[in-house]
């Protein structure tokens, strides 16, 4: 049976209450989904305000520690020009100072790998393995530490080595900065492909091999060495 006109507006009279409690509550609902949306897109701005600073600050970081490598490189193949041994000395110790720094100014981007698994006795940023971005450091800190003014074990290809290292670390840093990569921001570089990671790994510990070649007898330390370096 069809409803008259009359009778609809009389159903909705006695029915008022309800009408309006169920539209109350779907306005409630469609609010509390409009918010939940809101809510999210600030968290994701918030999130990428974040990997940005996180990013910039990485990217000073590379930059320094990029300009640093380049000048070891060039001190190397220019260490036979300085003008006595006590101006070598003093540009060698500031360079293997620079280095240092470097290496623990890294931590805070590129934290230690697998630190569950070594070094369970030392303080928390250095228990674990170095990634391989800060080994490149490392190793040119090594090799730094042995070249001398005229000659020594290995100089001749000194900055030949520290290009390699160099080039190393500029591909690490490529890598973790890629702006397509969509991983959380703290967790980028841990989150790696596996092929990337033991790529890297396999060339970092080439050039440890090499450097070990290079170095007969050196004892290589876990960790960056204190800022007061030790001369030869």
């Amino acid at each position: 049976m069809v409803m008259d006109v009359a009778s609809v507006l009389e159903l909705l009279q006695s029915n008022t209450d309800l009408i309006l409690t169920i539209g109350s509550a779907f306005v409630a609902v469609m609010s509390a989904v409009i918010a939940r949306g809101e809510t999210r897109r600030q968290r994701k701005l918030q999130t990428e305000r974040l990997r940005q600073s996180i990013d910039a600050a990485s990217l000073d970081w590379g930059n320094a520690a990029i300009d640093s490598l380049a000048r070891c490189a060039m001190f190397a193949r220019t260490r036979h020009l300085q003008a006595n041994d006590g101006a070598f000395l003093a540009n060698k110790a500031n360079m293997l100072v620079v280095l240092s720094t470097l290496v623990d100014r890294g931590r805070m981007f590129f934290p230690n790998l697998n630190p569950d698994k070594k070094g369970a006795e030392k303080e928390g940023a250095y228990r674990g393995h170095r990634p391989p971005i800060l080994d490149a450091l490392m190793w040119t800190y090594h090799e730094m530490e042995a070249i001398t003014r005229e000659g020594g074990p290995g100089s001749e290809d000194s900055a030949a080595y520290i290009d390699e290292c160099r080039r190393l670390l500029v591909s690490e840093l490529q890598a973790y900065l890629d702006p397509r990569r969509k991983d959380e921001v703290v967790e980028r570089y841990d989150d790696q492909t596996g092929e990337n990671r033991s790529d890297a790994i396999a060339k970092s510990q080439a050039l440890k091999s090499k450097l070990e070649t290079r170095r007969p007898g050196f004892k290589f330390g876990a960790e960056a060495p204190a800022a007061s370096t030790r001369l030869q």
